[in-house]
This record gives structure tokens, sequence and C-alpha cells, in this order.
């Protein structure tokens, strides 16, 4: 890659962080529905062409957090070491990111994260869209999982135990309790639910 190549992708990096940090400050601020396209192009200083190339629905604004994690699943089956089961790989994974506090667990008890995860799930058009993203997780993890009823099974279950894990987290969190005063319920949980998988 040359470096002007580099550069330009520098840019429009930070481009779509701004366009993105922008709509996420102004959502929490005054909540999805009150925040029109243009007042975020306006406070992220692009047009509202150069937005809906960065994203192309205002729903987007706000998911694109979680592209990080968009097909995270599959790609833990099919880097797990040799020996270990899909199932066991994606415990230890889960568990892990419970330890680090990652947000996706629902184990994070920063302001800003606990207020995101609040819009997104009380946000019906967010929650549908997530939903969307699920659902294409669950298609890539069924697929590095193998052929078959069973490899499409086991996908959907383990996407559904993450995700009332996750939520699980959240409320507790939300209701006013620390991460690391629920951490040993949320392992406990966790342990408990990638058991049953097996």
């Amino acid at each position: 890659m040359s470096e002007s190549t580099g550069l330009r992708a520098r840019k429009r990096e930070r481009t779509r962080d701004a366009i993105g940090d922008a709509a996420v400050s102004l959502f929490l601020a005054r909540g999805f529905d009150s925040v029109s396209v243009n007042d975020i192009a306006v406070a992220a200083e692009v047009s509202k062409p150069t937005l809906f190339r960065y994203f192309p629905t205002k729903e987007d604004l706000v998911l694109h957090r979680f592209a990080d994690h968009q097909g995270e699943a599959a790609r833990v089956v099919r880097d797990r070491g040799s020996g270990v089961e899909p199932v066991t790989a994606l415990h230890r994974h889960f568990r892990a990111g419970l330890d680090r506090h990652d947000p996706v667990t629902g184990l994070n008890d920063h302001p800003e994260v606990v207020a995101f995860h609040r819009l997104v799930f009380t946000t019906p058009s967010l929650a549908a869209r997530l939903t969307r993203y699920q659902m294409e997780d669950e298609e890539a993890l069924a697929d590095a999982l193998g052929e078959g009823l069973r490899a499409r099974l086991l996908a959907a279950q383990v996407l559904v135990v993450q995700r009332v894990l996750a939520r699980t987290n959240w409320r507790k969190i939300a209701d006013g309790r620390t991460a690391e005063d629920v951490h040993p319920e949320a392992v406990a949980d966790a342990d408990q639910a990638f058991h049953a998988l097996r």
C-alpha cells in the first residue's frame, strides 16, 4: 500500500469515526427518534450524501459499534486449537470477554456503555436491525460448524445463549450494580449455560 493510499484510508476511518461518534452522542442526549440525519451531518460537519456513503441507514449510525464483533463466533470456531470442541472454544471466548468487561457481554458499567445498551434495547427499530445482524452471525456460525440441521440448531442456540447472558448482565448493571459485583454471577451463569449446550 502506498503512503497516499494509507493516508486516504486513515482519513476515511477518521471521518467514519467522527460521524459515528457525533450520531451516538446526539442519540444518547436526545433519543434516537428525536435526532434527524441532518442534525448528525451538521454535528459531524459533513454533507448528508457523505454521511450516507459511510452509513446507509440511520440505524447503522448506532449499530456500527457492533461491527467489530460481526462474525466473531464463526471466527472463534474456525481459529480454535486442534482437539478443542466448538462449544468449548466459544465458552472460553465468552468467559474471556467477561474478564475484560467487554461491552458485548453486557458486563460493563461505564455510564456511556450502559446508556448505549439502553438506547439499542429500548428503540424498536434498533432492536430489529440488531436482530438482522444476529441472523447473519447465526448463518456464519452455522457454516463454521459444518453442514446440516445440527450445525444450524447449535449456531442458533449458542447465539441465543450469548444474547440472554449479555442482556441479563446489562440489566443487573442498569439496576445500579457494578461490573465487579456482577462478575461472579455472570461467570457462573455462562458456565451453566454453555454446559447445557454441550
